[in-house]
């Protein structure tokens, strides 16, 4: 049996701080969009509050040395209290359950945790391995300290895979072109919205006499001048007016401009369109971010999270740094104004928006008291409009969601409305553009990974269809125009030079094809030196089995009983080949066969079997060609 310090080689990797011991609660605190998160676990809450205490401690210990996200940290929670769930209910004295001990058996009940984490999900789901790699991750760093004990069954346990399949994760597909234009306009549409409404806002403020005290509460610009310079608060202004019998019908239109009017909380609803005068709300930014995430062609996150910092304008546009968390990767690109050609083209002028983002978000800015001056701020009246709230976009609590904001404009899209669709429709669109070279578009990923987000768009999908059927129609464009069939009074004309350089071919050819010394057994030929299937100056090696299938071939009413006899031998090796075999040997042929057969009139089919019987001809191959017979 291996020793317990083979064990903990092969998973010892650092030395790492004496872990607590205690039974209470743990806190982790993260950060979620750039503010500070606090997360618990209690293991007092399960059965087995050793085990649960001690992957805690690591819990605690491996997302504040790696300094995880919040979202990184509940899922690591979320392994350890399904497992806790599960060893509570399988084991008989789960109380006892410990890493440093072998009895009873963590390791056992940990693989048969994850044996059966995939019946309770979905088919496919991703979810199970992540929670498998998570206990399993949390184990092995426990493993590493000196300071603690850890038993031989965990050892061998983490010095193994976890062995759950990783699963696969559903992609989203990208958004219609009638989809995105839709909300291309819904996004401008937006933006003016914002703009007039924070315009009449400064309006009502210029026209304002001044403070509530001195010129009245029941003046909805004395209200709004009280708020825009700090005079009053949120709080104050529900505290100070007065009850709703005293309101004059201005006061109440203003209340009730985003809902009805209700008597119950009638101060909140006018403090909340108040402050909407003077910030934008969360739907307001929502267009901003659609045109961003279409011109620049980022994801959601960066887009949102820019700041003023990452903004410098340029002569030639905007110059934008965005930061994407997931792949802990900082980009710069500056992008053209609607005076440089590429943004003239496209219509999508990145510098203009952003000039008006900052325009509207200008007073949220400086009133939001953060460190860093967020881009995308949006502003509400909380906990019944007592608090002004000044938040960035993407943050908890947001009242008005994409998806109401699409339906707010009349949209009706595909489900799942989700942003994230429009940075699919740029990569889809750029696909197009790029006719599917996968190395021309994979600007910001690896080639590996733009296969596995991208490529299964339905728009590829028609796009790869296209091209598909581009190139079966160049294949039966070829076909048709294989042999060149002439018929009686076609043959009188090859004497005529505007015809013979049609044909493409010179006098003395035309005589050599009229006198039969071209003929190659089923078809003439204009030039059995110049054959594509052979060297140039080689005589063809594939006539007469190929002739069908060049252009060189011409097709003259002498040729008929050939073909019709051809065409037997082709129905004959029909019955003997199979099906596959004799498409892509003798397809293209029969096809060619049948057109150029088609041609010719029920007389003259008749009179070439008559000509086969009486001079009994037969069909003139190579002997080679007849050994087909034995595949």
């Amino acid at each position: 049996m291996p020793r317990r310090s083979e064990y903990r080689a092969a998973v010892q990797i650092t030395r790492i701080p004496k872990a607590p011991n205690r039974i209470g609660p743990r806190q982790l605190t993260c950060k979620s969009n750039r503010k500070d998160v606090t997360i618990t676990l209690d293991p007092a809450d399960y059965r087995c509050s050793v085990l649960v205490a001690e992957l805690a401690d690591e819990w605690v210990s491996y997302l504040s040395l790696t300094q995880g996200a919040a979202g990184l940290a509940y899922h690591y929670r979320k392994s350890i209290m399904e497992f806790a769930v599960y060893a509570d209910e399988q084991c008989v004295s789960p109380a006892g359950l410990s890493l440093a001990t072998d009895y009873p058996d963590v390791a056992y009940l940990a693989s048969e945790w994850w044996r059966t984490l995939p019946a309770g999900y979905r088919a496919g789901s991703v979810i199970p391995a992540m929670r498998a790699r998570a206990l399993r991750g949390l184990m092995k760093f426990r493993a590493q300290r000196e300071d603690v004990l850890v038993s031989e069954g965990v050892l061998r346990l983490i010095s193994a895979p976890h062995g759950v399949r990783a699963g696969k994760s559903t992609e989203l597909d990208e958004f219609s072109r009638s989809e995105k234009r839709a909300l291309i306009r819904a996004a401008w549409d937006g933006i003016r919205q914002v703009e007039d409404r924070l315009a009449k806002g400064q309006a009502m403020i210029a026209s304002a006499g001044g403070h509530p005290d001195q010129h009245g509460w029941l003046d909805a610009g004395n209200l709004l001048w009280a708020l825009a310079r700090g005079e009053l608060s949120v709080a104050d202004v529900v505290a100070g007016l007065p009850r709703l019998s005293l309101w004059p019908v201005e006061l109440s239109e203003y209340a009730s401009m985003r809902t009805p009017l209700r008597p119950i909380d009638f101060r909140h609803q006018l403090v909340a369109v108040l402050v909407s005068l003077l910030y934008p709300r969360d739907a307001d930014l929502y267009g901003f971010q659609v045109l961003l995430m279409d011109a620049t062609g980022r994801a959601p996150e960066e887009v949102s999270g820019l700041d003023e910092a990452d903004v410098e304008f340029t002569p030639s546009g905007v110059r934008l740094t965005m930061t994407k968390n997931r792949a802990h990767l900082v980009r710069h690109q500056v992008f053209g104004n609607s005076n440089t050609e590429n943004a003239a083209v496209s219509g999508r002028d990145v510098a203009e928006v952003v000039q008006r983002l900052l325009t509207v978000t200008d007073r949220a800015r400086q009133d939001c008291g953060l460190e860093s001056k967020p881009l995308f701020l949006r502003a509400a009246a909380r906990d019944q409009g007592r608090v002004l709230g000044i938040t960035r976009l993407g943050d908890t609590g947001a009242r008005e969601t994409f998806t109401w904001w699409t339906r707010s404009h009349g949209l009706d899209l595909s489900v799942p409305v989700d942003l994230r669709r429009i940075r699919k429709s740029g990569k889809v669109e750029k696909v197009i553009a790029a006719r599917g070279v996968i190395s021309d578009i994979a600007d910001d990923h690896t080639v590996e990974t733009f296969k596995g987000h991208y490529a299964h768009g339905t728009t590829v999908h028609v796009i790869s269809g296209h091209v598909v059927n581009q190139a079966q129609r160049s294949w039966f464009d070829a076909a048709v125009n294989g042999p060149i069939t002439l018929d009686g009074a076609a043959v009188e004309e090859l004497e005529d030079s505007a015809v013979l350089d049609a044909l493409g071919i010179t006098g003395e050819q035309a005589g050599q094809i009229i006198a039969g010394e071209l003929d190659m057994g089923v078809t003439s030929c204009r030039d059995p030196f110049d054959s594509p299937y052979s060297k140039r100056g080689d005589l063809c090696a594939v006539a007469p089995l190929r002739c069908l299938e060049c252009q060189n071939a011409f097709v003259l009413p002498s040729n008929l009983p050939q073909l019709l006899l051809f065409s037997d031998h082709l129905e004959q090796l029909k019955l003997r080949l199979s099906p596959p075999h004799f498409h892509a040997v003798w397809g293209q042929s029969l096809a060619n066969l049948r057109a150029v057969l088609a041609e010719r009139t029920a007389v003259e089919i008749n009179a070439a079997r008559s000509q086969i019987r009486d001079e009994t001809l037969s069909l003139q191959l190579p002997l080679a060609a007849r050994t087909e017979f034995d595949l």
